[in-house]
């Protein structure tokens, strides 16, 4: 017999992946009792299946790459990557897939944690059922917040659920090289992978739909990838499909819109994410299930007065640091509304507004090189309408470049609104520019002007002197 108990609280958080957490961070710091509901992990996707995986997996990775370009050092780094070593790091990293520091965290934080599949079951109401059977309705006196994340997207090919296809958990979280692996797909998720496994010993085959990888960023930065991809013995092939996959005694077969055959151990689908919001009772609230979330500015559900949906769920920014801003952002305006303080949600850059979403959302690819961006690209911003000039320079015309690394490969473009001279975005692409992309995140968000951008001085000699570079083209051209 299951046993049935109902609990008010001020708020309810479905989800407690890095957003959950920021949310019940900030409405139990305002005084308001929370309820967090998980089902699996807390600590969430990037916790153990995302950002901090892949990121250990990268690190060695993108270390030795750097001496190897380093006179003195290079020729003691020639060797393989210790695998098992590397895999044993990430294990550490995510430890080992458990996530009782992270659950008492929670506690500590005094959210109350509630483990088992929560649904809505009606307004303000959420139902959780445990793993043993035994249920929990939980009220929400004054917000539900929807925090579930999104799920990786399998293609519509015959036959695929039984190649058990990898996707990025499977491919973060696996424990051998896999020795001939094929990547379908050309974003973070099939960049980063693919530099990871084919420095970890896997011969790696990458199939991109369109003409070139991170087709988000600056055309540039994709090719540069592409480019030290092919270098490290990675096969990149642009403008190729997956016609079908199948999985012949152990072997992975695709065939290619080329009519190309692969052979592989296993393959790697990163072709995009959906919503985690199929089986979670949107249909009692009048929301379609499986859908993203429509949200205004302080992240309220649109129509409602009680729900929030932050993080991938809403579509606006599917990246771990920004659905943490949007918790912020979202935890200040329930308690706000909750003791009875006004809520602007359109007041541009205010405490109730995710304003940054739309004007300066920053993202750092793992890759070697790396590539980093914050704000529109050169192509977004004219489809926006603003009157811009994009400039750009070489990273290696800053000395600090050249020290960094012999042979330093990297390109650096602002785009800057001739309307007030302010930066509308910024992308670096090259080793070690993930430390440079804060900076260009301050100008953006800050709408810094020109003139004030050359009081800012870079330290000499590092690669921050490609500001300086940059401010220079701006001016001479």
């Amino acid at each position: 017999m299951t046993e049935t108990e109902t609990i008010a609280y001020d708020v309810v958080v479905l989800g407690a992946g890095p957003v959950g957490e920021n949310v019940a961070d900030r409405t139990r710091a305002a005084g308001l009792t929370t309820a967090v509901v998980e089902s699996e992990l807390v600590g969430g996707e990037c916790s153990y299946w995302a950002c901090i995986p892949s990121k250990a997996l990268l690190r060695p990775v993108i270390a030795r790459a750097d001496a190897r370009r380093v006179p003195g050092l290079r020729q003691s780094v020639q060797g393989p990557l210790d695998t098992d070593a590397v895999l044993a790091h990430r294990n550490y990293y995510t430890s080992d897939w458990h996530d009782d520091g992270a659950a008492q965290w929670l506690e500590s934080i005094g959210a109350v944690l509630y483990r088992g599949h929560g649904r809505l079951t009606g307004p303000r109401t959420v139902t959780v059922t445990g793993q043993d059977g035994a249920r929990h309705v939980l009220t929400a006196r004054h917000a539900v917040a929807v925090c579930t994340g999104s799920d990786a997207v399998l293609p519509d090919l015959p036959g695929l659920a039984d190649v058990k296809p990898w996707t990025s958990r499977n491919a973060t979280s696996a424990q051998a090289a896999p020795g001939r692996l094929v990547v379908v797909g050309g974003g973070v998720v099939a960049t980063e992978m693919a530099t990871a496994w084919q420095a970890l010993g896997s011969q790696v085959t990458v199939l991109v739909r369109g003409k070139g990888l991170l087709n988000r960023m600056e055309p540039f930065a994709g090719e540069l990838v592409a480019e030290a991809l092919a270098e490290a013995g990675a096969d990149v092939r642009t403008g190729t499909s997956a016609e079908s996959v199948t999985r012949e005694n152990g072997t992975v077969v695709v065939v290619t819109d080329q009519g190309d055959r692969i052979a592989a151990d296993e393959i790697l689908f990163a072709t995009g994410r959906a919503p985690r919001t199929g089986d979670i009772g949107l249909d009692t609230v009048g929301l379609e299930p499986g859908t993203w979330l429509p949200v205004d500015d302080s992240l309220r559900v649109t129509g409602s007065d009680w729900l929030y949906a932050v993080g991938d769920v809403n579509h606006r920014a599917l990246l771990t640091h920004q659905g943490k801003y949007q918790a912020r952002i979202a935890g200040a305006a329930i308690a706000a509304r909750a003791s009875g303080v006004p809520v602007r949600e359109s007041d541009a850059w205010g405490a109730h507004a995710a304003t940054a979403d739309h004007h300066a959302v920053p993202q750092v690819v793992f890759t070697d090189p790396e590539a980093a961006a914050v704000g529109l690209s050169l192509a977004e911003a004219e489809q926006a309408g603003y009157r811009v000039r994009a400039v750009d320079v070489e990273i290696s015309s800053a000395s600090g470049a050249g020290l960094y690394a012999d042979g330093y490969r990297g390109r650096a473009r602002m785009v800057v609104d001739l309307n007030g001279e302010i930066l509308r975005g910024v992308t670096f692409v090259g080793p070690g520019v993930s430390e440079l992309i804060h900076s260009a995140t301050i100008a953006v968000a800050g709408q810094v002007p020109i003139s004030r951008l050359w009081h800012a001085v870079p330290s000499f000699p590092t690669i921050s002197e490609v500001w300086l570079r940059l401010l220079e083209a701006y001016r001479d051209n």
